[in-house]
């Protein structure tokens, strides 16, 4: 696996917040959707609230920013439909490479 370069950590840094702040305003329509949906109070309150939990490990909301685990987490992002290749625009040949492999296993 290629290791990331210095130029393609500096830059996954500085986008990962907007790629997880576009993902989670998602999460946020689908919260209203389900607040908004027939039914009682309760039962939304308590599907929030299991909702929630499950999405907060989702690295969309929540990651470790690891230099290994970088390329990995890329892959993730493209995989789950929270950004997309075109999103990797200005990164290296060589990382948007070991993405599309790590997507085609």
């Amino acid at each position: 696996m290629v290791e990331i370069s210095k130029r393609d950590w500096k830059l996954y840094r500085e986008r990962v917040g907007e790629w997880q702040e576009h993902y989670m305003e998602g999460l946020t329509k689908e919260y209203i959707e389900l607040l908004s949906s027939p039914g009682k109070a309760s039962d939304h309150f308590w599907e929030l609230e299991k909702r929630i939990k499950e999405d907060r490990k989702h690295p969309g909301v929540l990651i470790q920013m690891r230099k290994s685990s970088a390329i990995w987490d890329i892959a993730m992002f493209v995989g789950e439909e929270v950004i997309t290749m075109a999103d990797l625009e200005g990164f290296s040949e060589d990382l948007i490479d070991a993405v599309k492999l790590i997507l085609r296993r």
